[in-house]
């Protein structure tokens, strides 16, 4: 206990060399045994070895859901609890009565919360690509709010089918009735649940480094790799991109709380780094995630969505039309398209059950559903291929094991 103690007073000062912290790492023919072996797990994906990804991936399902049954087996009361609470849920979702209506305005909410607040989860991942469901699905759907906005001139969108389908609301409205504020009202919601959701993806590299600097243990982590380096090699650091790290870790070591919030509230490439140093100075979990939480959900996401009600307003809109068809030689070509998706736009605002759907429609949405479709086969099998990963993990660990007790 002394001992941890006096590790967590001095967070900044390393333990050793890298190979003197761990006995298991002070042998160089066992180190380079795991780097072959490290090597070996990451060529383990389905187009290299498809049957054996395949059945490694099985393996490590089954593996996972014994583990996760034995955890809620443990912690039987709260799951008791929970299941309580679902059957009276349930019941009251199938008796008829008055109350309906409460039952279905709050089965309708929270699930589009949790739409959004899985988006935002899956964003942290970047899909498996780095590609933010920002890009595919928060911004888009912001983005046509705003133009029906401006179009109708309101926000009351009937419902339904908002948000499913945007159509102008057949009452009189009143001219100018529409400000950059309503607009942040009506999306306030959807925002703020990805940002949420965005705050949670950012808690395992926490936990990860956390768990590592407790138990003592080398995780197989590059970017946790990578952050040891850099603190090792600090005064030594060079490069823009060292010297960036170093700063974000200063930062979020020095300031706490307010240095967390910080780092969270801006678009920040380097924020995994922030969630692994605060793991790693055992930084508590509610200062690390708080900040986090509001960083994200509130400041960061009214930054982001102003800037895309004001990118798509009216008059800017038309701005960057025009300025497509000046571009030479493929300038016209270009802006026939955009010119035709918005007038469909348009049309589909006012009558939402017409069947005709023009060829630009057709060509812009064709390539969006295209890419979104891609980015998720992407994800699905970048899942399968870490799952296949992690069980070959087990099985050289295991094998590490019987060695050493031979």
């Amino acid at each position: 206990m002394a001992e941890n103690g006096a590790d967590c007073d001095l967070p900044q000062k390393r333990v050793g060399p890298k190979e003197n912290r761990n006995g298991n790492f002070s042998d160089a023919p066992l180190r380079e045994r795991k780097q072959q072996d490290r090597e070996e797990r990451l060529s383990l994906v389905l187009w290299r070895k498809p049957l054996l990804t395949l059945q490694y991936s099985f393996l490590e399902t089954l593996v996972t859901l014994k583990e996760w049954t034995w955890r809620l087996w443990q912690r039987r009361g709260a799951v008791f609890l929970v299941l309580v609470l679902f059957s009276v849920f349930s019941m009251a979702y199938s008796i008829e009565g008055a109350h309906q209506k409460y039952v279905q305005y709050l089965e309708k909410k929270m699930l589009w919360c949790a739409y959004w607040v899985g988006l935002g989860i899956l964003s942290s991942v970047g899909l498996g690509t780095g590609l933010h469901t920002f890009l595919l699905y928060l911004g888009p759907h912001i983005a046509s709010v705003t133009l029906a906005a401006y179009e109708c001139g309101s926000v009351n969108f009937p419902e339904p089918p908002y948000p499913t389908q945007i159509i102008c609301p057949e009452e009189e409205v009143v001219q100018d009735s529409v400000s950059l504020w309503t607009i942040m009202s009506k999306v306030r919601l959807e925002a703020c649940m990805w940002g949420a959701g965005t705050a949670i993806g950012e808690l395992p590299p926490y936990f990860m480094a956390r768990a590592a600097r407790l138990s003592g243990a080398e995780p197989d982590d590059e970017d946790y790799e990578e952050f040891e380096e850099m603190l090792e090699q600090a005064q030594s650091a060079q490069d823009f991109a060292t010297r960036a790290k170093l700063a974000v870790q200063n930062l979020v070591q020095k300031v706490g709380f307010l240095g967390i919030l910080a780092c969270a509230s801006i678009p920040n490439p380097l924020f995994d780094l922030a969630g692994i140093t605060c793991g790693h100075f055992l930084i508590p979990f509610w200062t690390f995630f708080g900040a986090t939480l509001i960083g994200k959900a509130v400041i960061k996401m009214h930054i982001q969505k102003l800037f895309v009600i004001i990118t798509f307003s009216k008059h800017i809109v038309e701005q960057m039309v025009s300025l497509i068809g000046v571009i030479p030689g493929v300038g016209a070509s270009l802006q026939k398209p955009f010119r035709e998706y918005l007038e469909a736009q348009r049309t589909k605002l006012h009558n939402p059950v017409a069947d005709g759907t023009p060829a630009g429609e057709n060509w812009l949405s064709w390539i969006f559903e295209k890419v979104v479709l891609v980015m998720v086969c992407y994800f699905i099998l970048s899942i399968i291929n870490s799952m296949a990963q992690s069980y070959a993990k087990r099985l050289q660990q295991r094998k590490y094991s019987e060695e050493k007790t031979k």
